[in-house]
């Protein structure tokens, strides 16, 4: 796959040469903005954004090929480690204990022997697999609400709410095989605890999607983008069990909600992040609007903390991702899951042109100057290009630091919402984790 040889490229030498196989005019009009050229996946390419099927086979032991240096790649070979759910978990699982062996303060605590910090996910368990230990759970909260999601999709397919055990016994017989002993006949779901008291705007429930942009896991640098939105369910919230299947009032997916009957085509049910912070510092004040952003921007460092010790550094990667959160009555942030291939099919006008500026933005980090890429440089880019990216985290500068950066306040949770229950466990609490 090397250089373009011959004084008839002389023109085109200096070109980045694209390809993708996600026909997607937010793709292909930055492309040809920057006056790059299209060619085909056989001939030499710079650029490639792929799906996710394909970079499988770009890194696969049978069908893979070396890239060279001046081609990259918009995924992480073993991106899963993030975005499949029940990888996600069993890696924050993991990153947990670590933390704990080590004698971090991030792992600290309650009386309940609940993570105090670390407690971001809600409780999952995989299916087939740890049946007998979600069974375990269930009974001993047996009125909660449970959300069964398949490991392997996108876009609210086959998911389903239950609060008995009989509706999961029901599943197990009706996939294929009455026994959970057969693992590998049946798909891997993951069953988390619902989270039954989001925080409802207008009576409606919503989640929030953000991008985050990751430019290397080892030293991780990451970047959030500031136009991230809700995305809010067409039918107003409740959490009786008669609407346990109406999957307008629980799921915000766009593929799910376009079809309701009040999916409105203009707004397509968004608002952007900064309406949903202007709202809360209204409706609940600014410092704990502050303080909820602060840990939602947190617990995305944690979880790429978690993923990054088993993440395939490739120097030719990059990726940006689509975080899901969901935020409780009690303005604490869940997170649910992490997307490896963001949407980029636009519902509206406005989300056309932000996901046009996300690309962008994203390509202006990823490909500097818009030329032809070399993967050694050090992929640190200037103030100047970020567009509407904001550094989240850089490892680098945090340990240039001093090691104790990352032990944050939290400011609520350790002072206490008041400020007078200080913890007095001589830990130094600082308030930049960055």
């Amino acid at each position: 796959m090397g250089a373009a040889g011959g004084d008839g490229w002389a023109i085109m030498a200096g070109k980045v040469k694209w390809v993708t196989d996600i026909e997607k005019s937010v793709l292909i009009n930055n492309f040809e903005k920057r006056g790059w050229i299209q060619v085909a996946e056989n001939e030499d390419w710079n650029f490639y954004w792929m799906s996710v099927q394909t970079i499988r086979n770009v890194f696969s032991v049978e069908t893979g090929y070396r890239l060279s240096d001046d081609q990259i790649v918009n995924h992480f070979p073993n991106h899963y480690e993030l975005t499949r759910k029940d990888l996600m978990v069993k890696n924050i699982k993991r990153y947990r204990k670590e933390l704990e062996k080590e004698g971090s303060p991030l792992a600290e605590k309650d009386e309940n022997g609940k993570y105090i910090y670390l407690d971001f996910v809600p409780v999952t368990f995989m299916l087939p697999a740890d049946y007998n230990l979600f069974v375990e759970e269930f009974r001993k909260n047996p009125s909660s609400t449970w959300i069964m999601k398949p490991c392997g999709k996108a876009q609210g397919k086959g998911i389903f709410l239950i609060n008995k055990l009989s509706q999961i016994k029901k599943w197990s017989r009706d996939s294929k095989t009455s026994s959970f002993v057969s693992q590998s006949s049946k798909e891997a779901y993951v069953i988390s605890l619902y989270i039954n008291n989001p925080l409802l705007i207008g009576g409606k429930k919503f989640d929030l999607r953000l991008y985050v942009l990751v430019s290397t896991y080892r030293p991780l640098r990451c970047y959030m983008y500031k136009l991230g939105f809700c995305r809010f369910c067409t039918v107003k919230y409740t959490p009786s069990t008669s609407e346990l299947d109406n999957m307008f009032v629980h799921l915000t997916n766009v593929a799910i909600q376009k079809h309701g009957d009040d999916y409105n085509h203009i707004h397509g049910g968004k608002w952007t992040v900064s309406n949903l912070r202007l709202y809360l510092e209204s409706t609940r004040g600014k410092e704990v609007t502050n303080k909820l952003f602060d840990e939602i921007h947190w617990i995305i460092v944690q979880s790429l903390k978690a993923v990054a010790p088993v993440m395939n550094n490739d120097k030719h990667c990059f990726e940006c991702y689509g975080y899901d959160i969901i935020i409780d009555d009690k303005l604490k942030p869940w997170l649910i899951e992490v997307n490896a291939s963001p949407s980029l099919t636009s519902s509206t006008a406005n989300d056309r042109i932000l996901k046009y500026n996300l690309i962008n933005d994203t390509l202006n980090i990823a490909v500097p100057n818009g030329e032809i890429p070399d993967c050694k440089w050090n992929k640190s880019p200037p103030k100047e290009v970020l567009g509407n990216y904001e550094v989240l985290y850089d490892e680098e500068m945090a340990q240039s630091d001093g090691p104790d950066r990352d032990l944050r306040s939290r400011s609520g949770q350790s002072t206490g919402v008041k400020g007078n229950r200080a913890r007095d466990s001589g830990k130094p609490v600082l308030t930049t984790w960055k």
